[in-house]
């Protein structure tokens, strides 16, 4: 029997070589009752988990091939296995009859096993089965198969996994493809796709050295199970930033685990997204509340680059005249490191000193960061600290715990100018360093120089509140180089799962929890000092307890032994963290530090504390924002692409999410296996010799790549090469970033074809040859053409000394088909969170790690508390600094990139690149008859995405693109990039994962919006009082008693037939924008508030 057994096992390995070879990837069942017979089985195998409860399903493959075999009538493939086994059994001599038998055979089918295999696209090896596409039955009488049967053969392709995921993620089919390429004017999508890449960057294959084929997606979740089993969680007291928290599974549910959360985009267009934006206005209304401070931001990418952020406003109010700022050494050491990395940019001189040593006799002081609670648990009475340094015009800045801030007196009644830190303790996992919400408060006196988003209360066309997003002119896309910040995607969707926890649990609720940490930390001391072994410290402290003894790693070992995690200071110092429940001690804070002010006393945050309030409250909020879940998101250089349910599954995974970023690596080796395993896929992808995961969003991967540069420079002795050459045409995060790092900036224009144009660049460069740092330039341009001059735009940055730093956005339109290392890029970010399928969240989170060529390498950003660099690593290292608060950025969110990446496989990869731009083309066709396009390529065709240029209906109807945007709100669409990066214009990006179903949808939408557009060229319809002028119309606009418009409500709300199917309504009419930056309100209104703003506005 087990000779024949063994036949089989062999059958299978040459047709699923992966399988059991990597017995995570399989199924289990259940071991028989013999246990002698089980010896005999786990023989048979290699690599099996020899649990005493389970087999791997490998050694049941036998008896489930033969019943899918049978399922498919191909009896041959059973009887060439039995047969080969030497009928050693006298089963296998029953099966050979029963196969010669002219009478039916019954059975009992077992359950379909074609997704244990691996690697569905990799051909057989030699073997039992080699060379054998198509196994013919012989020998089987004509009737055995039943009535008018024919004797039918079966491939060995057919008996392949099922559940492949390009045929999930690319929406096109073959037969739709070579359609909408004739429609194009291509024979085929090949043949398009020749026309549109340049001939002499284009790749001949990419190839991977694992996952080459790509995963089932069963497979992938095994894969992601063995891989979340290798991590080992412990308990963590090592504090620094980073708790245990519970997360309310309503939250997780709800918010992370929904994708009508998740797939939304940054609420741009207010009209689609007042939910998020409420949502986000309470987590800002939680932030002021609880620091005392009146303005807050809607997130910030992590608590380090907060404070970095904090310290580039104090250096802005100071004007730039004072040039040192201090850092209390109290702080934790990532965000140390962060702003000394920071500081350069800027000319700054950061100084770290301990508290009692801090003077500012040198008048050179901007700022003073200081913790609170410190870095090792002490809380500290800075009202006269505070003092002192605004005697000496130093602004304050103070890093903070939310939670602690329930029962401590607030920063903001101690005098701290600005507030930072982050809000990961409200119910948002660790997931070994993020994504978490950052948060910066401030004055009024300083709402102007503030980082990042901030959501206002506006009014809408009825006079009705509503929301939006407020002083945008602060921010990189408008003020490019002179904007406050570079930062662009922030932590939105965590900011609204911390919002949520606090609606949850009200003050109260809050209060309660951070009683029980505290009291927990109590309890402990409170055990030490019985023990008289150690000392305690004898300052206030809130949840961490600084232990001075003996051995600190020894204690350490022995909590190691128990699995418990502890942060060693120094020889003699382990301060404990505590971060769950607690019996009740007495408080060990001050009265004098003891909170007294209310905070959240809010409706909101007294009124949903049951599940059921609480889901309904989100739901409603949910319903009023477009996301992916409702239609296509076109948006131009944002590739708002599927978020694979199966990419998704691996974050909430308890072993990713629950590890501390600072835990021994030896504790995370799943995590280490996916780095290197991604870091391995992503160069092979770019063309790069090594990455670093660090950058947590696109404009930190820009920020990050270009120190590279710079560090390269500097170890060189190239300390005067400064300047960076950036088209106009980019991206408004490239002027910021680049003036982050003190470079000057020399822009370059483009030609009338929407090139790069090369003699102004030729010129630039030769101008800047001493001094050039570096070139940033998109590919595809931000225009949606492939340059044909690319290579010749690197090599005259090379010539001239400079270095190539290529931005990522549009890596879609480059997988497989080329690369930026091929090109000649020396550094390129990717946002993982476009290209490679990480959700935007409605404003994040996202990534950006960086890739780089060889000489690069050694430079790429480490980390203070666990050491890390470039992967693969490069042979020496001279890192640039701490680019981010965690050593690999926002961990936890990586496995959807790499189960993109690894279900895809490479050819699944090219030709998602492949349908993108035929997407994109085929749009373009469609739309040129209606729409002027305003740029192609040498052939005629654009690539990922591409401009509507609406420039002339302005001076024919007087309709602007916000008007065209607003009215696609009734026809249930997202608008397309607005007035960038060309004003007057609708930026197009369809992706390859919108079927053309929905294309044509789209464009359906916008011929019919032209239409709208000719009644008012012809006179037909008011220039000023048309449907477009009036759009969006809201349910609250159109079931109104009184309806003065000049076209019906039918008109307004249903202009095309699908819409009576499947409707999304705006929830609030036209929002105005001048009167939300005129009459700027950042938190809640009261409810006699709004009653009063309705009545201002319509006034």
């Amino acid at each position: 029997m087990f000779h024949g057994a063994k036949i089989i096992i062999t059958s299978l390995e040459t047709l699923f070589p992966f399988s059991l070879n990597n017995p995570h990837l399989l199924y289990r069942l259940p071991l028989s009752s013999n246990h002698s017979s089980n010896k005999k089985r786990l023989s048979l195998l290699p690599k099996i988990h020899k649990d005493s409860n389970f087999l791997p399903l490998s050694l049941c493959l036998c008896a489930a091939l033969m019943e899918r075999a049978r399922r498919l009538a191909n009896r041959a493939i059973l009887k060439r296995l039995v047969n080969e086994s030497k009928q050693s059994h006298k089963q296998a001599r029953n099966d050979s009859s029963l196969l010669n038998s002219s009478s039916p055979v019954s059975y009992t089918p077992s359950r379909y096993v074609s997704s244990l295999s691996s690697f569905g696209s990799r051909s057989p090896r030699s073997g039992l089965l080699s060379g054998t596409k198509n196994i013919v039955s012989r020998n089987v009488p004509a009737g055995y198969y039943g009535i008018g049967s024919q004797i039918r053969s079966i491939s060995v392709e057919s008996l392949k996994p099922s559940d492949t995921f390009p045929r999930r993620h690319n929406s096109a089919t073959p037969e739709e493809q070579t359609k909408m390429a004739e429609i194009c004017g291509f024979d085929t999508l090949d043949s398009l796709i020749d026309a549109t890449v340049p001939k002499s960057i284009r790749l001949d294959s990419m190839k991977f050295s694992k996952f080459d084929g790509g995963l089932t997606e069963n497979q992938m979740i095994e894969h992601m199970k063995y891989l979340a089993s290798k991590n080992k969680v412990f308990k963590s007291y090592i504090g620094m930033g980073y708790y245990n928290t519970y997360v309310p599974p309503v939250i997780l549910r709800n918010i992370m685990e929904n994708p009508a959360w998740y797939t939304q985009y940054t609420p741009y267009q207010a009209e689609i997204s007042q939910g998020r934006l409420e949502s986000l206005l309470n987590y800002q209304t939680m932030i002021t509340d609880l620091t005392g401070l009146p303005m807050s931001n809607a997130s910030l990418l992590d608590e380090g680059t907060a404070a970095a952020e904090a310290m580039a406003m104090c250096n802005n109010i100071q004007k730039g005249k004072k040039k040192t700022f201090i850092i209390a050494n109290n702080c934790h050491p990532q965000t140390i490191d962060i702003c000394d990395t920071r500081a350069g940019g800027f000319d700054l001189k950061v100084v770290t000193a301990d508290l009692k040593d801090i003077d500012y006799k040198s008048g050179d002081v901007c700022g003073v960061l200081v913790q609170y609670p410190g870095t090792e648990g002490e809380v500290l009475d800075y009202g006269e600290f505070v003092k002192n340094a605004h005697a000496h015009g130093v602004k304050v800045v103070m890093a903070s715990d939310l939670l602690a801030l329930t029962m401590l007196k607030p920063p903001g009644e101690l005098g701290a100018d600005i507030v930072v830190g982050s809000a990961q303790r409200f119910g948002v996992p660790m997931g070994y360093g993020g994504p978490h919400a950052a948060f910066l408060a401030t004055s009024q006196e300083y709402k102007r120089m503030m980082p990042g988003r901030i959501i206002g209360v506006s009014v809408d066309s009825s006079g009705k509140p509503a929301l939006r997003m407020a002083m945008q002119t602060r921010e990189q896309h408008i003020r490019r180089d002179k904007a406050t910040s570079n930062i662009c995607t922030a932590q939105a969707l965590l900011a609204n799962m911390a919002a949520m926890y606090a609606v949850y649990h009200g003050p109260e609720g809050l209060k309660t929890i951070a009683q029980r940490v505290h009291g927990l930390a109590g309890a402990f001391t409170v055990g030490l000092k019985k023990l008289g072994t150690v000392e305690v410290q004898g300052l206030p402290f809130f949840d961490t307890v600084k232990v001075k003894c003996a051995d600190a790693h020894a204690i350490a070992d022995a909590a190691y032994k128990s699995e418990i995690n502890l942060r060693v200071v120094d020889a003699k110092t382990v301060p404990f963290t505590a971060a769950s429940l607690a019996p009740e001690v007495q408080n060990v804070i001050p009265s004098g530090l003891t909170r007294e002010s209310p905070y959240l006393t809010h409706p909101i945050f007294n009124t949903y504390h049951t599940e059921h309030e609480l889901l309904r409250y989100m739901h409603r909020l949910q319903s009023k924002d477009l996301s992916l879940c409702h239609s296509m998101i076109p948006l131009g250089s944002c590739t708002m692409k599927l978020n694979a349910t199966s990419e998704m599954m691996p974050v909430t995974f308890p072993n990713f999410t629950d590890i501390h970023p600072f835990a021994p690596t030896e504790q995370s080796q799943g995590y280490q296996e996916m780095f290197d395993d991604l870091g391995d896929l992503l160069c092979t992808i770019t063309g790069f010799d090594s990455f670093s995961l660090q950058p947590n969003a696109g404009a930190a991967g820009e920020y990050a790549g270009l120190m590279v540069i710079r560090a390269y420079h500097m170890a060189r002795g190239d300390h005067h090469r400064n300047v960076c050459i950036i088209p106009v045409s980019a991206h408004g995060t490239n002027p910021a970033s680049a003036a982050m790092c003190g470079m000057k900036i020399v822009a370059v224009g483009t030609d009338a074809k929407g090139n790069i144009n090369v003699e102004e660049l030729r010129k630039a460069a030769e101008d800047n040859r001493d001094k050039l740092s570096a070139l940033m330039v998109t590919y595809p341009s931000t225009h949606g053409v492939y340059e044909e001059g690319i290579d010749e735009i690197c090599k005259i940055i090379h010539d001239n000394g400079g270095q190539v730093y290529m931005d990522g956005a549009n890596m879609n339109a480059q997988v497989g088909l080329t690369s930026p290392g091929f090109i000649g890029a020396d550094v390129c970010h990717l946002n993982l969170h476009k290209t490679f399928c990480i959700p935007h969240g409605g404003g994040g989170p996202g990534m950006g790690p960086i890739g780089v060529k060889k000489h690069l390498a050694p430079y790429l950003p480490s980390h203070p508390v666990v050491s890390t660099g470039g992967i693969p690593a490069p042979d020496q290292s001279q890192p640039l600094g701490t680019i981010s608060a965690a050593p690999w950025g926002s961990a936890l969110i990586l496995p959807i990139s790499y189960t993109y990446i690894a279900m895809m496989g490479s050819m699944g990869l090219t030709d998602a690149s492949k349908i993108a731009i035929l997407n994109a083309n085929y749009m373009a066709k469609r739309l040129e008859n209606y729409y002027p396009i305003l740029f192609r390529g040498v052939n005629g065709t654009v690539a990922h995405e591409f401009i509507v240029d609406l420039r002339g209906v302005k001076n024919t109807a007087g309709i602007e693109p916000e008007d065209v945007a607003k009215r696609l709100m009734d026809y249930g669409f997202h608008a397309p990039t607005m007035s960038w990066p060309v004003p007057g214009t609708l930026m197009i990006e369809p992706t390859e994962s919108e079927s053309k179903a929905e294309l044509d949808r789209f464009c359906d939408a916008l011929i019919s919006i032209r239409e709208e557009i000719a009644e008012i060229e012809k006179g037909k319809a008011d220039i000023h009082n048309n449907v477009l002028k009036g759009a969006p119309h809201p349910p609250s606009l159109l079931m109104g008693d009184a309806w003065t418009k000049p076209y019906s409500r039918e008109y307004a709300a249903f202009p095309a037939s699908w819409l009576r199917v499947a409707k999304f309504w705006p929830s609030t009419g036209r929002v105005d924008n001048v009167y939300g930056d005129r009459n700027l309100t950042c938190t809640l209104l009261s409810v006699s508030q709004t009653v009063e703003e309705q009545a201002a506005a319509t006034a």
